[in-house]
């Protein structure tokens, strides 16, 4: 494993993204998937990360893991991890590994897989093997990264399914996947996900495929192990509700740019970027006029084959500036406290 060097284990950033840029070649052309994303995840708390499909979000994650599929792959910036351990005399320090450096098959990257950082994906059917139990499951990821005989390994996932609230988890380990209600079978994957205690929990749409009730359940049920596994958590969505209930900070992507950063709550209550306010007015909230209709984003998301010149949300933008956006590149502007914005109205305004 190659590292950067030792660094103080109190650093509370747990991973760190540079510069991304990922692309996938196809017979059509390059397609340019992740744009030169910017962004930290601290330790201990939940990062959201929103955007219209096709932004880039769902990329992002695969590259952090290493698991991009054909024909992607990454092409510039860094990834950084910050892997925590214990010092011969007993002293927590923190390893910081260049993941965007480890061949993507390779052994270290597997060490980190699972054990290190985690991943819950949208839809666990097509997640879990039909072929094998569930429990057979976390069992063999048990045992991919610690050193026990398989009836140790059968009592961590059973009690691991008892954390998760799994009814019956003696019973329920035999089951397989297509025996389970969806929301149990959710809860199956988030026992595999951290059935080895990782630092960091990579949620994509954990909670798209299932109904309000159950979605409820599964969120609630993440906080709860949040706090009880003392972990950092990145939280993959398009539904803004989700967002303000789970997450501390927050990016908002579009074409594979992290154009806005923030807390919740200033970014919920003070959005900077106009696709950030136009993604806010376009969900309901109990405190618009009954009267009062949504708006919808005009425009779609652009041919990846095509980007517009110039901020790439120009041509769907309502504060759009001829001349400036459709030709020059926002850059990123530093507003204080931690916001950041990608957008000429800042940047022209020196951040005000």
């Amino acid at each position: 494993m190659e590292t950067t060097g030792m660094v103080d284990a109190r650093d509370e950033v747990i991973v760190q993204c540079s510069g991304l840029q990922v692309e996938f070649h196809t017979a059509e052309g390059e397609v340019r998937a992740v744009n030169g994303a910017d962004f930290v995840v601290k330790r201990g708390r939940t990062l959201g990360v929103v955007g219209e499909s096709g932004c880039g979000k769902s990329v992002t994650a695969q590259a952090i893991l290493r698991i991009i599929p054909a024909p992607g792959r990454i092409v510039g910036g860094e990834i950084t991890y910050n892997l925590r351990s214990t010092a011969a005399d007993g002293t927590d320090v923190t390893e910081k590994v260049v993941l965007t450096d480890l061949d993507a098959r390779g052994k270290e990257i597997r060490r980190i897989r699972g054990r290190h950082i985690s991943m819950i994906f949208q839809e666990p059917l097509t997640s879990l093997s039909p072929v094998h139990t569930i429990g057979n499951q976390i069992i063999e990821a048990i045992r991919l990264h610690q050193d026990v005989d398989k009836q140790q390994a059968r009592e961590q996932a059973i009690e691991m399914l008892r954390l998760v609230g799994m009814p019956n988890p003696e019973q329920t380990i035999d089951s397989y996947p297509h025996q389970l209600s969806g929301g149990m079978r959710q809860r199956g994957m988030i026992a595999r996900s951290l059935c080895c205690h990782p630092s960091l929990l990579i949620a994509d749409e954990p909670t798209s495929a299932l109904d309000v009730t159950t979605q409820a359940q599964i969120l609630d049920l993440m906080q709860r192990l949040q706090k009880e596994l003392d972990m950092s958590i990145m939280m993959i969505t398009h539904d803004l509700g989700v967002v303000a209930e789970t997450a501390d900070d927050v990016i908002v992507m579009y074409l594979g740019r992290v154009v806005e950063s923030a807390d919740v709550d200033s970014l919920f209550y003070d959005p900077k970027h106009p696709y950030t306010r136009a993604l806010l007015r376009s969900i309901p909230r109990v405190d618009r006029d009954t009267g009062e209709k949504l708006e919808a984003i005009k425009g779609v998301v652009p041919d990846p084959f095509a980007f517009p010149s110039g901020c790439s949300f120009h041509p769907r933008c309502a504060s759009f500036m001829k001349g400036v956006c459709d030709v020059t590149e926002p850059p990123e502007v530093r507003l204080g406290d931690g916001r950041t914005v990608r957008c000429h109205l800042y940047a022209q305004s020196d951040g005000v």
